[in-house]
């Protein structure tokens, strides 16, 4: 057996149709794959409409889920981190991993973590009435209080489980907007406290730690301009300040410039890994990302779109992340993915009628092949 890694895809839990508040998204009762199964073409040449292989599944049925972990762990998946929503004192589109992947018979062939995306949620997901999105309907941000009910509840929940994913035994929780999570908390020393509290608790409830992982957005992204007006902080004083253990990405276009071809995007990402290997107080775990074009979420064109993305250079693409995690031997050979089921963003590992298992396949010929 040659070296495991733990290639961590993250999955979008909106392609299912038991959580009723995805109605006022997606009337049609199947979660987001209605902006799939009804996108059209925007010009000559475009890649949409496509198809899902597996076509428009509940995956928040368990059975589908045993299907999909199967090809996942075929693959070289062997982590799932679950985008995870709290609006309006409650969770969001949970069911998909706590119906669907904790219910699956095989679930423990992988692991599973979180990362909390407690960004603002806005009309740019309905397709009915958002051409340039902007509208917030719940607000991402929460205060002490609802902080400290929410992570007793994923200490309960979930950072339990044996399928938890953990660094060092600690369960790892990834915050994907930093800035929000400061300005719901009411600033940077609030947050400190915060996170002291959170890390203290999650010791009280019988765990050993906790691994605290910050979603790295470009450096611009992760000021605090308006959010703590007395902080003049940048992302790695943001690291530092938190106490973050490491970091990771979530999507290319939250970095480079994405609207060219994928071999000329690549450099550019590996200059950001190396940049942030050498400021960077805490390890980086490296990302790729399978693409980008929103474009089945509009009616309009979006400008934007990451071309010739083919199975071929992706596998230039996980051979970038294999080296890098090779050349870190100190650190966790983790490397995070988007993604299993982007399909809006058109970012993702499944199968579908343009290049059929292809991306799973590169992934499978680089981390499982000797």
């Amino acid at each position: 057996m040659g070296k495991q890694y733990d290639v961590a895809a993250y999955v979008w839990p909106a392609y299912t149709g038991d959580e009723p508040r995805t109605r006022i998204f997606w009337p049609e009762g199947m979660g987001e794959w209605q902006s799939v199964k009804n996108s059209v073409s925007k010009f000559d040449g475009h890649t949409w409409p496509r198809k899902p292989l597996w076509g428009y599944v509940n995956e928040a049925d368990p059975y589908v889920m045993e299907m999909e972990i199967e090809a996942a762990v075929d693959h070289g998946v062997n982590v799932f981190i679950y985008d995870w929503y709290w609006y309006d004192r409650r969770p969001f589109l949970e069911n998909c991993l706590n119906d669907g992947f904790l219910k699956a018979k095989n679930s423990h062939k992988m692991k599973f973590y979180l990362m909390w995306a407690n960004h603002n949620m806005e009309t740019i997901c309905d397709i009915r009435t958002s051409d340039e999105g902007g509208a917030v309907i719940w607000d991402g941000a929460v205060d002490r209080n609802e902080f400290e009910r929410i992570c007793i509840r994923l200490i309960e929940t979930y950072f339990k489980l044996d399928n938890y994913y953990t660094i060092d035994g600690k369960p790892v929780f990834m915050i994907y907007d930093t800035p929000n999570l400061i300005r719901g908390l009411g600033g940077l020393r609030e947050t400190q406290e915060a996170f002291d509290w959170f890390r203290a608790e999650a010791v009280r409830r019988g765990l050993p730690g906790l691994h605290l992982q910050m979603t790295m957005w470009s450096e611009n992204a992760m000021n605090l301009s308006g959010v703590d007006s007395g902080k003049d902080v940048d992302a790695y004083g943001l690291i530092e300040a938190l106490r973050y253990d490491s970091i990771t990405h979530y999507q290319f276009v939250h970095f480079v410039d994405i609207d060219k071809d994928y071999a000329d995007i690549l450099p550019g990402v590996e200059a950001e890994w190396e940049k942030l290997q050498n400021k960077c107080p805490v390890p980086y775990f490296p990302h790729v990302s399978c693409g980008w074009d929103n474009n089945p979420r509009f009616r309009k064109l979006r400008q934007g779109i990451v071309k010739n993305n083919t199975p071929e250079m992706l596998k230039k693409a996980f051979l970038m992340a294999k080296k890098y995690a090779d050349s870190h031997p100190d650190q966790p050979p983790l490397i995070t993915v988007n993604s299993w089921n982007e399909w809006t963003e058109t970012s993702y590992l499944e199968p579908d009628d343009l290049n059929g298992y292809g991306y799973l396949e590169a992934l499978r010929d680089v981390f499982l092949k000797k």
